[in-house]
């Protein structure tokens, strides 16, 4: 038995609400539940209760045994000085108020059907992975939708703090703000952090400027990985490093140390000198790269937009000095598609936002072009009867099982109160 599990009942009112009495007899009516708030104080604000023909209006505090308001120490806590009704699973002693004055206790054990009871345990009992595993498949689609867009919009939310904290960094430069980002993700898991601080060390007024040479993007960005602090022969490193060390005195700019990137266990196209080299072009290419991010609608058009190449040099080479098999190095479709999930939707979705516009159904639509990811995560919501068809399902599931399942809240789940109540 949780807590969770009493808020629901008093939220939502799954007892018996005829005929209660408290602990010390009296007669109860319950007018208003209250505000659940989740703040600190009691859990309950502003309800209104009768007590034995007295109206009453204040807090109502809930706990599993009636001893942990002072195990809480609540009785020496003026935040709890309008607790009207102590609402408990088990009584074990009085408890009285900061004033010394007895506060009613409502013991909902006597008042909840083995029925309402018997479906917690099921929903809760220990599974291998979650709670709801045998059961989520049964659970009407028109709820599932339901909660799957609103865990899509809050995954949303969370992740466009992080563009917000970027906005106030960089004095609401959107462009800076989207370079950094697209940094980040091209690094893929292993390398974001690396890629994220090499944008962060190059002020992003030094890459419009130099955004017309793609050597002297690739320059800055291999220069500042660490990747050109060896001594080598390849006349491209040469270059390079010759270039880096030019800009890093013409915009008077210090070297700066950063996580070192990556190759292990990373498939070749997937190397730092590709990524970044990618990227160098890509900022070649669009100098003004924002606004035609924010006017993207389709996963052609991104496609389209950003479909650039490593450079030349990149085409036999993975590694300096280490000459392979001639190959184009373009950003694929399956990264790109990695880009709209982690860049391209976060960034419309956080400027709409800022801008008081509402693009929830084309961002849903854009979504739905994707094709579904493929994880372990996926993989096993699959075999509990739960398809992913685009890349919108696979987000939702994604954020159902880390930020829900895996912290236990089934009744903060949409999902979890309709098999609560289904069960």
């Amino acid at each position: 038995m949780k807590e969770d599990f009493l808020h629901y009942l008093w939220r939502f009112k799954k007892f018996d609400t005829l005929n209660l009495q408290t602990a010390q007899n009296q007669q109860i009516t319950i007018v208003k539940t209250g505000d659940y708030l989740e703040l600190a104080g009691p859990d309950f604000f502003n309800a209104q209760i009768i007590i034995d023909a007295q109206k009453w209006a204040g807090n109502v505090e809930i706990h599993l045994k009636s001893s942990d308001w002072y195990v809480h120490g609540h009785e020496n806590d003026s935040a709890y000085e309008n607790v009207i009704l102590h609402v408990v699973w088990e009584h074990d002693t009085e408890i009285f108020g900061k004033n010394n004055v007895e506060i009613p206790v409502l013991v909902l054990a006597n008042y909840v059907t083995s029925e309402i009871l018997a479906n917690y345990n099921s929903l809760v009992s220990p599974k291998s992975w979650i709670f709801c595993e045998k059961s989520i498949s049964y659970i009407d689609s028109f709820i599932f939708k339901n909660w799957q867009e609103r865990l899509f919009f809050d995954r949303l939310e969370r992740k466009s703090k992080f563009i917000y904290d970027l906005l106030e960094e960089t004095n609401q430069d959107w462009e800076a703000v989207l370079f950094l980002l697209l940094a980040k993700n091209f690094g893929l898991n292993t390398n974001n952090n690396a890629f994220f601080q090499i944008a962060k060390s190059i002020p992003f007024s030094v890459i419009r400027k130099e955004s017309f040479e793609v050597e002297n993007l690739e320059a800055l960005l291999l220069g500042t990985s660490g990747l050109l602090d060896d001594e080598k022969e390849d006349v491209y490193f040469t270059d390079l490093k010759i270039r880096y060390y030019y800009l890093l005195n013409k915009y008077q700019l210090e070297k700066c140390h950063v996580d070192s990137v990556q190759f292990f266990k990373h498939r070749p196209d997937n190397f730092p000198t590709i990524r970044l080299s990618q990227l160098a072009n890509l900022y070649q290419k669009h100098q003004n790269l924002f606004s035609r991010i924010i006017a993207l609608k389709s996963v052609k058009d991104v496609y389209n937009l950003l479909g650039v190449s490593a450079s030349l040099y990149w085409q036999n080479h993975y590694l300096f000095d280490k000459e392979s098999v001639k190959k184009t190095k373009s950003l694929s479709n399956s990264f790109l598609d990695l880009i709209i999930i982690n860049t391209i939707i976060p960034m419309q979705f956080a400027y709409s936002s800022i801008m008081g516009e509402s693009v929830s159904e084309d961002l849903i639509t854009f979504m739905n072009e994707l094709t579904p990811e493929k994880n372990a995560i996926i993989d096993k919501f699959k075999s509990f009867g739960i398809s992913s068809k685009s890349a919108f399902d696979t987000q939702t599931l994604l954020e159902l099982k880390n930020e829900y399942c895996n912290h236990k809240s089934c009744l903060k789940c949409a999902l979890g109160m309709e098999l609560l109540k289904s069960n």
